[in-house]
Order: structure tokens, then C-alpha cells, then sequence
């Protein structure tokens, strides 16, 4: 039962008193516990009162700081308020203006003017100064030259300064920033002039540039002083020219001294080749290349004994970046020769730009000249790059754009050789003495060919352009290679199409004999040998350096543009390239890795075509030489006098003479191999010989073996004809019968044969046919000894045929050559 609860409570604190005694009270047993109940309580409302009062407490001091803040904001806007009036009233003094803003915009106006007073001062000072240098620096250009290079440096720095300040005042002061750049330029000249006049002084006093030099201690103090006051003066434009292009690109200057003392040798390499002088050929651009290499031989060794300690010492007071222009004093000779050259090799293109021969010459010329200066003279005048000076040929090539026309040159000249080696009346004979005895002989032609291709390898070679030489590659050597194959490919078929059944009917008699027999196989050989000859010399020059060297490079390019799309030589795509070289050119592009590239080669597109003409014409000369034979052998296969044929007993078969009827496959294997022999080489001519020899086992086997009957004297003439048969082929060949062979060959048929020659009488076998097998076995087996063997079982059939030492004939076949015997009767 719940306690009475206050009235004083209201009605929502009295439920929840309730509530809660009828949940802690519902038994008496809870009246023992109603003292801690009500200590727990006391406990929870003095703990109520402390929250409360310390709430309180935290309220009254939001309260103060919230009202404090209200005061101290309130006195700032008041204060902005007077101030804000005091300014006004200011502004008005000041402006004598009742408008506020009107008396801004005039404030502003009188702000500007001071500005512009300010920036008119700075540039009054700043061209004061640069006046003062200019006058300063012209009046010590004679007596203190030292002094005057130091004040234009100073000028030069001011007007650097200028014009970089420039973009960041849009612009403001053009006048100034011109007016300085013509002080720095006046003074400059002057002071070239001066102290260009002084070097010159001091040259003429050592008799520069004539053999004998009166180069004496106080005249070679007097040049050292004159070129290092030049040097002084061009540092500055050397650093100038460092900064605004990237150094490892960038091509070396003209040192000032070196200007000077080339100036005379330039006037004398006019004098020699301008005009109407004798010296000047345009025949003999070999002349002016050449007397620039005498300049060089002459007086490099003055400038490499007494220039360069001066470079030494100069390179190692300026910066580091600036080092390279004056690292080698031959080197700064060579870069001062070249502008004339230049300026020569400009004037006498044009002149010979008609004319296609001298335009070849000239430029091999020029590769040349750039090859000694790079070879002998190790030119290097910028050594940051990593490939070498590519020369003036690729300044003329490229720059200039001459490349196209000189490539079209030596297309021209190459395609004119090449008409000129096929049309020639014996270039499709073949030369047997133009490679080795044991190699397959190729036609004059197929020679010369490759020759031409040689020599086009070595005038395009000496290239410092990738791309063209790629593109000499594929415009020049590969269009001929091509054309070549397209000739031979040709001959291929008008031989096949003269050889078939309409080609015999429409050339009659007369023009068979042209494609048959050995006029036949020689159209073939020299087929066959040439492209087996231009096939291994581009294997041979895919190995060679150069062109390794090419591959390699092509390979870097493709990788480096998988992604970009860009041609990878000139105007040349990765697809063209490919189509034209080898697939593994696209095939690097698509999937090749960085660390695994393609394997490939330049010539593997070319070299493939040739190497299906190779092996279709070796295909056709053995089937020609196979079906040869076998209309040779259709008479002999029609003899049917085997069972019939007597003949003494006892008689060894190598000394019977061959059937008659056999001569027309003799001779016809006789003439053909031996012509082959001389024309191929030994390896071709042992696969073409092989397959023919086993096409001939075949058909003997077939029409002669299997067909008849035969008597003990006839096998034994059946053997002396397949033995005089392989005579004729090993001694065409060069090859006696006891090291192999033909007999090798003839295996199967010979095994036949050895079971046809087995002795019905006497359980001996003919001589022949005991030297054959007794090396094989100790046994000497008879014919019906082994007939029963052979017809009893599988099993002994193979017995049997193990101990005659026959491997390549089956129970079966074993069974039907014996079965040919008259006296097995079967």
C-alpha cells in the first residue's frame, strides 16, 4: 500500500510518486528496507541541489560576458561613427568639396599624379645611369679597355633587367626599354670595333696568317691582352644565349678573337672560289672541302699551342654552364671556318641544283669532309649532346631541305644500274665463277645486283639522320630488291606457264626445247641460285653492324611513340615501316615489352619473299627432274622378261651389264645431276637428289618390282640395273658408292631385293647379296628356309626378316616380294 503523498504536489509529481513507492514497495518484506530506500534518496536531492546551484552560477556569468560584449561593441560603432565624420569633414577641408565623393575621386586623382612622379623620377634616374655608363664606358674604350667592358656589362645587366620587368608592367616604358637596348647595342659595336682594330694591329705585326710568324715575347703578350679583351666582351652574350636556349641543343659561337684572325683566310677562300678563278669547279666541290682541311692542318697547331691556355684560364673564371664554348681551342677554330663554308655551300647549291650528277657528288663530298672533320679532328663543339656532330650534310639535308631532291638523285642513278645490269645480254647466265665451288651458283646478274646494293649501303651509311637513312633503305635498296624478286618471280612463271599442256601446244617443238632437259633446269638454277644468294647476303647484313644499329633505333622509336601516334621516320608510319622491313616492327608496337622487345630484322619482309621463291623453285626442279625420270623409266617398266631371263649361275651382279632399256634413265640422271652438281650447292643438291632418287624407288618398286614375276636370273639383273643405276648417281654426284650414297637411299628396294635374290638350290645367296648381309648377320639363309619362316607367323616373319637384317619392309611387304619369286609359286 502506497503512503500518502502531500497535497502541496501537484498532480503529474504525485502520480510519479506513486508510481514509484508501488514499485519499490509491493510486499512488507520492503518496509525493512524503507530506511536506505529513504537515505538514497536524501542522497540523490542533496547531489540535485548542487547541479542546480552550480547552473546556476554558470548562468549569471554567461549572462555578464554576454552584456559586457553588447557594451564593448556598442562603444566601437560608435567610435567608427565619429571617426567616419572626422574623415568626411577632412575630405572636405581638404578637397574643398561639400561631396564626400566627390572628394575621394579628387584624392585619387592627386594619388595617381604622385605615382607617375614617382615611376618619371625612377626613369630619369634609371636612364641617367645607363647614359653615364654608355659615356663612361666610351671614354676608357682606348685607354682603360678593361674599365670599358666592365661599364657595358653593367649597361647590358640594366637592360636585361629592363625587358624582364616588362611583362610585369604591361608594357609601361617601350621607349625606355628600346632607347636602352640601342645604348647597349651602339656601345657594343663600338667596342667590338676598337678592340677588333687592336687584335688586327697586333696580327699584322706577326705577319698573321703567313708561314713565317714573327711571334715574339712582346707581341705574343700583345694578342694574349687583345683576345682576352674580346672573350670579356662576348661573355656576357654568352650567358645571355645560355639562358634563353636549352644548352645541350644549343651550336656553339664564333669567339670574337677567332673572328677577327679568321677574317683574312676568309677573304682568301674567296678570292680562290668565287668568280671566274680556275679553282672554282663546280665539277670539284672537292676543292674548296679541301682547302678548309688545309686551313685546319696549317694553323690548328697555332691555335692548339697558344689559344688554348687562354680558354683554360678563361673557362675556369666564369660559370660552369658557360664552360663548354670555350673547352677546346680546335674545336673554336673549326666552329670560325665553318660559317664561310656555309655561306659557299649556300651560294653553290642553286648553281648545280639542275643537274643531278653533281648534286650526288657534292653531297658524298660533303659526308666525307664531315666524316674527316669528325674522325680526325674529333669535332665536338657542344659536348652535352649525346650523339656527335651530325655535320654540314644534315644542315644542308635537312635544314635546308635538299634531302628529297638528292634522295630522287640517288634513286634515279641506282634504278638506271639496275636496268642497265638485267638488260645486259648475259646477266641472267650463271656465274660459276663469281662464288665459291661449293656454294649454289647464281646468276651475273643476282651478283651485281648486290654489289650495287653494297655501294648504295656505303654512300648513304656516313647519314647522321635516322630517318633518312631508313628512308634510303626503303625507297632505294628494298624498291630494288623488290624489283628483282618481281623478275625472277617472273621467269618462275613464264616457265611454268611454257611447260604446261597449252604452252606445248602453242610453242611446238622449237620452243620446247628451250624448257626442257638441261636448258629447262638451268632456267630453274638460275632461279633458284639467285634467290638463294640474295637471301643469305640480307641474313649476312642483318648481322652487320649498321644495319643491327638501324634495327635498334627503329625499335627505341616505336616504343617511344606506342602511344602517341606519331610516324616513327619522316613521313613514315609504324604500318608502313612494317609493311616494308618486317612485322615484328608492328608487332613491337602492339605488344612488345621494354624489356623484351620483338626479335626482328630490317630485311625480314624481303628476305621472306625470296625465301618462298627459293623454295618453290627447288620444289619445281624436283618435281621436273622427278617426272624426267620417270618418262625415262616408263620403257624399262614395261620389260617383262624377269621370269624368263638365264643367265649363268654363280654370276656376281655388279658384272652383269645393264638391261638396255634402262639407258634413257641413266642418261637422263646422269646429264641432270651432274649439271646440278655445278649449280647448286651441296645442300640443295642432296635434298633434290634425295627426293628424286626416293621418287624413283617408288616407281621401281610399283611398276617393276611388284608387276612381275621374276626368275633367279632376273632378280639378279633386277639387282645389277639398281646397282648401276645408283653408279650413275654417285658418279655424277662425286660420291663413291662405299661411302653411302645413293644405295642409303635405295634402302627399301634394296631390301627387296635381297629377299628377291635369295638361292632356291644351295641355301647361298649371290655375292652381292652375301657382302650385304653379312654384316648383319652370320646367318646364310635360302630362299625356301625363309619362305616358310615368313608365310608361318607374324612373329616369325619378323624373326626372320631381323635376322636378314631387313628393317624397312613390313611382314606384308616382305611376303609380296617373295611371292614375285617363279619357284614359290604363290
Amino acid at each position: 500500500m502506497a503512503t500518502p503523498v502531500p497535497t502541496t504536489l501537484s498532480t503529474h509529481e504525485r502520480t510519479r510518486v506513486e508510481d514509484y513507492l508501488n514499485d519499490k514497495i509491493q510486499t512488507s518484506a520492503d518496509f525493512e528496507s524503507l530506511g536506505s530506500l529513504l537515505s538514497d534518496l536524501r542522497a540523490q536531492h542533496e547531489l540535485q541541489r548542487k547541479q542546480l546551484a552550480e547552473a546556476q552560477a554558470a548562468l549569471q556569468n554567461a549572462t555578464k560576458v554576454s552584456n559586457d560584449h553588447i557594451k564593448a561593441t556598442r562603444e566601437r560603432a560608435d567610435m567608427f561613427i565619429e571617426h567616419q565624420a572626422d574623415t568626411n569633414r577632412r575630405l572636405k577641408i581638404l578637397t574643398a568639396s561639400d561631396a564626400s565623393d566627390e572628394a575621394v575621386k579628387r584624392f585619387e586623382a592627386d594619388i595617381r599624379k604622385l605615382r607617375r612622379l614617382e615611376l618619371s623620377r625612377g626613369y630619369v634616374t634609371l636612364l641617367k645611369s645607363a647614359e653615364e655608363l654608355s659615356k663612361e664606358a666610351l671614354r676608357n674604350i682606348r685607354s682603360e679597355p678593361q674599365s670599358a667592358i666592365e661599364s657595358y656589362c653593367r649597361l647590358r645587366s640594366i637592360s636585361k633587367q629592363l625587358n624582364e620587368a616588362q611583362p610585369a608592367a604591361e608594357g609601361a616604358s617601350p621607349h625606355l626599354v628600346d632607347h636602352v637596348r640601342q645604348l647597349v647595342s651602339n656601345l657594343r659595336q663600338q667596342l667590338k670595333g676598337e678592340l677588333t682594330t687592336r687584335l688586327q694591329a697586333t696580327l699584322e705585326q706577326i705577319k698573321w696568317p703567313s708561314k713565317d710568324l714573327d711571334f715574339s715575347e712582346s707581341l705574343k703578350m700583345q694578342w694574349t691582352s687583345s683576345v682576352e679583351l674580346l672573350l670579356d666582351l662576348q661573355v656576357p652574350e654568352l650567358q645571355s644565349r645560355e639562358t634563353s636556349s636549352r644548352q645541350w641543343n644549343a651550336s656553339p659561337s664564333v669567339l670574337f678573337p677567332l673572328e677577327v684572325m679568321v677574317h683574312p683566310l676568309e677573304l682568301r677562300f674567296k678570292y680562290h672560289f668565287s668568280g671566274d678563278k680556275p679553282t672554282n669547279r663546280p665539277d670539284k666541290p672537292e676543292y674548296f672541302l679541301a682547302h678548309i682541311t688545309d686551313l685546319l692542318s696549317n694553323f690548328g697547331g697555332f691555335f692548339a699551342s697558344f689559344l688554348q691556355p687562354i680558354l683554360d684560364k678563361r673557362s675556369q673564371t666564369i660559370e660552369p654552364q658557360l664552360g663548354w664554348n670555350l673547352l677546346n681551342a680546335s674545336d673554336a677554330y673549326i666552329t670560325a671556318l665553318l660559317p664561310m663554308l656555309r655561306l659557299k655551300i649556300a651560294n653553290y647549291l642553286p648553281q648545280i641544283s639542275t643537274s643531278p650528277q653533281l648534286l650526288s657528288h657534292f653531297v658524298h663530298e660533303l659526308m666525307n669532309f664531315d666524316n674527316d672533320i669528325r674522325e680526325t679532328w674529333n669535332y665536338m663543339p657542344n659536348p652535352y649532346p649525346q650523339e656527335d656532330w651530325r655535320g654540314l650534310s644534315w644542315e644542308v639535308l635537312s635544314k635546308d631541305g635538299w634531302f628529297d631532291r638528292w634522295l630522287q638523285v640517288e634513286k634515279d642513278f641506282a634504278l638506271a644500274r639496275y636496268k642497265e645490269i638485267v638488260d645486259t645480254p648475259d646477266s641472267g647466265h650463271i656465274d660459276y665463277e663469281g662464288v665459291e665451288m661449293s656454294a649454289t651458283k647464281p646468276t651475273r646478274a643476282a651478283i651485281l645486283v648486290n654489289d650495287l646494293l653494297e655501294t648504295i649501303t656505303e654512300r648513304y651509311q656516313p647519314l647522321s639522320s635516322f630517318s633518312h637513312k631508313l628512308r634510303f633503305l626503303i625507297d632505294i635498296q628494298i624498291t630494288i630488291f623488290d624489283q628483282f624478286h618481281e623478275r625472277l618471280h617472273s621467269a618462275l612463271e613464264a616457265y611454268l606457264a611454257m611447260t604446261s599442256t597449252i604452252g606445248r601446244t602453242v610453242q611446238g617443238a622449237d620452243g620446247q626445247a628451250s624448257v626442257e632437259g638441261i636448258a629447262g633446269l638451268e632456267r630453274l638454277c638460275r632461279v633458284f641460285g639467285s634467290a638463294e644468294y640474295l637471301e643469305k647476303k640480307m641474313e649476312d647484313w642483318s648481322n652487320e653492324v649498321f644495319f643491327v644499329e638501324l634495327w635498334s633505333e627503329l625499335q627505341e622509336r616505336v616504343k617511344q611513340n606506342r602511344n602517341g601516334g606519331k610516324n616513327v621516320a619522316g613521313s613514315m608510319s609504324v604500318a608502313d615501316v612494317a609493311s616494308r622491313t618486317s612485322p615484328a616492327v608492328r608487332n613491337g608496337h602492339d605488344t612488345g615489352s621494354q624489356d623484351n622487345p620483338p626479335e626482328g630484322a630490317l630485311f625480314d619482309e624481303t628476305a621472306s619473299a625470296y625465301r618462298r621463291l627459293r623454295l618453290r623453285s627447288e620444289s619445281i626442279i624436283t618435281s621436273t627432274l622427278t617426272s624426267n625420270v620417270r618418262s625415262a623409266l616408263k620403257t624399262y617398266s614395261r620389260v617383262s622378261t624377269w621370269a624368263t631371263v638365264s643367265g649363268a649361275p654363280g654370276i656376281a651382279t655388279d658384272s652383269l651389264p645393264p638391261t638396255a632399256d634402262l639407258a634413257p634413265a641413266m642418261g637422263t640422271l646422269s646429264t641432270t645431276i651432274s649439271f646440278l652438281s655445278r649449280a647448286l650447292g651441296p645442300a640443295p643438291l642432296r635434298r633434290i637428289v634425295r627426293q628424286v632418287l626416293l621418287s624413283t624407288q617408288s616407281y621401281l618398286w610399283s611398276n617393276v618390282l611388284l608387276r612381275n614375276t621374276f626368275s633367279s636370273s632376273g632378280a639378279s639383273q633386277l639387282a645389277s640395273d639398281v646397282a648401276h643405276l645408283c653408279s650413275v648417281v654417285d658418279t655424277a654426284l662425286g660420291a663413291p658408292a662405299q661411302q653411302g650414297g645413293s644405295q642409303s637411299i635405295f634402302q627399301k628396294l634394296n631390301d627387296g631385293l635381297l629377299l628377291l635374290n635369295l638361292d632356291a638350290h644351295t641355301l647361298q645367296i649371290d655375292d652381292r647379296v652375301k657382302e650385304s648381309t653379312e654384316a648383319r648377320t652370320d646367318k646364310i639363309l635360302g630362299l625356301w628356309d625363309v619362305e616358310k619362316r615368313l608365310f608361318k607367323d607374324n612373329e616369325s616373319a619378323r624373326e626372320v626378316l631381323t635376322d636378314l637384317g631387313v628393317e624397312t619392309l613390313s611382314e606384308a611387304e616382305a611376303r609380296s616380294v617373295l611371292e614375285k619369286r617363279v619357284e614359290t609359286g604363290r
